[in-house]
C-alpha cells in the first residue's frame, strides 16, 4: 500500500538508532551509518494506492501504524504491507494523535498490562512522568486503577497531576526510589535508574521494567528472580506479531474511546525541520510527543 503521510512521530528512539546506540544494535541498524534512509516508524495518513491482492485497506481510507525496521515514516510517502501494524484511523483523533500512538502508547501499554501484569490498587511508579512513555504510562496506569506516582520536574507537575498520578515527585528535589517505599512496578521509562536502584524500593515481588536495554542491564534480566522474588523485566515490543499489536492497538483506541487516555503532544514542526525535531528530542526532558508534518 502507498501511503501519504500527513503526520510522523520523532521519538527519543529514533534519535538513539540515527546514532548507532547501543553499540550492540550496529549490526541490525548499520555499522558505520544508518542502514535506513529515512528515520521514523510511527505514521499517520492516507492511503493512495493499493496492490491487487490488499483487502484491508483502499484507496482513501485514513490510516495509522508504524513502518518497524523497514523507518522510513519521517517523509511524505511510503510503501508499506497491509499485514502490518496498520489500523484504521478514527475521525476522532488528529494525525498528529494518531503518529504517536505506536511509540510511547503502545509500548507503555505492553510493558503496564503485558509484561508488569499491573493489578488494581498496586503501588505503580512511574520515572519520567512527562516524557512520551511516562505521560501515556500514568494514563494507562491510572485507568488500570493503579495507585500512581510519578517523577517529573516541577514545571510539569501539574501536567502529570492532570494525567492520573495521585502523587507527583519532584526529582530534582526528592529521590524517588526510597528504600521501603512499598512499590509493587516501578516503570523506568527513560532509563534513569537501573534495577539494584530500585530493588529496595519494591515490594517483595515486585517488578522493574525499563525499555532502555544497556549491557549494564542485562545481567539483571537475566538472572533477576533467581535468588529472590524482585525481578527486572525487558520487552521488545517492536517484535511483537503485528497481529498482536494490532489487538493492543484496539484496546489503546477503546481506552481513548472512553476519555481515559489521550496522546500528549509537546511540539509540532514541518517535515523540512526534522533536524530541528531530533535536536529537540535530544536535547532533554519534552512533554509528550513530537511530531513532524
Amino acid at each position: 500500500m502507498l501511503i501519504r503521510i500527513r503526520a510522523s512521530a520523532v521519538t527519543r528512539a529514533d534519535t538513539m538508532m540515527r546514532k548507532g546506540e547501543p553499540l550492540f544494535a550496529r549490526p541490525f541498524l548499520g555499522l558505520r551509518r544508518p542502514r535506513a534512509g529515512l528515520s521514523g516508524t510511527g505514521l499517520s495518513g492516507e492511503v493512495i494506492a493499493v496492490g491487487e491482492s490488499v483487502r484491508r485497506f483502499a484507496p482513501g481510507d485514513a490510516v495509522f501504524g508504524e513502518s518497524g525496521m523497514q523507518f522510513g515514516a519521517n517523509g511524505s510517502h511510503i510503501c508499506v504491507d497491509e499485514g502490518g501494524v496498520l489500523m484504521a484511523k478514527p475521525d476522532t483523533l488528529s494525525h498528529e494523535q494518531a503518529a504517536v500512538l505506536c511509540d510511547g502508547v503502545l509500548t507503555s501499554w505492553h510493558y503496564l498490562h503485558e509484561l508488569g501484569k499491573v493489578k488494581s490498587g498496586e503501588r505503580v511508579l512511574i520515572l519520567g512522568g512527562a516524557g512520551s512513555l511516562g505521560s501515556a504510562a500514568v494514563q494507562i496506569a491510572a485507568a488500570m486503577d493503579a495507585r500512581v506516582s510519578a517523577t517529573c520536574s516541577a514545571r510539569n507537575a501539574d501536567l502529570v497531576t492532570s494525567l492520573g498520578a495521585s502523587r507527583v515527585i519532584d526529582y530534582t528535589a526528592e529521590e524517588a526510589l526510597q528504600p521501603g517505599a512499598g512499590y509493587d512496578v516501578i516503570f523506568d521509562t527513560i532509563g534513569v535508574a537501573t534495577f539494584a536502584a530500585a530493588k529496595p524500593a519494591l515490594t517483595g515481588g515486585g517488578r522493574y521494567l525499563c525499555p532502555v536495554l544497556t549491557l549494564k542491564r542485562l545481567p539483571a534480566i537475566l538472572t533477576s528472580g533467581r535468588a529472590g522474588t524482585k525481578r527486572a523485566l525487558f520487552a521488545a515490543v517492536g517484535l511483537e506479531k503485528p497481529v498482536r499489536l494490532r489487538g493492543m492497538l484496539t484496546e489503546i483506541l477503546a481506552l481513548i474511546d472512553q476519555g481515559r487516555l489521550a496522546p500528549v503532544i509537546d511540539r509540532t514542526y514541518p517535515l523540512a525541520e526534522l533536524v530541528a525535531a531530533h535536536a529537540h528530542v535530544e536535547a532533554g526532558p519534552k512533554r509528550g510527543n513530537v511530531v513532524v508534518v
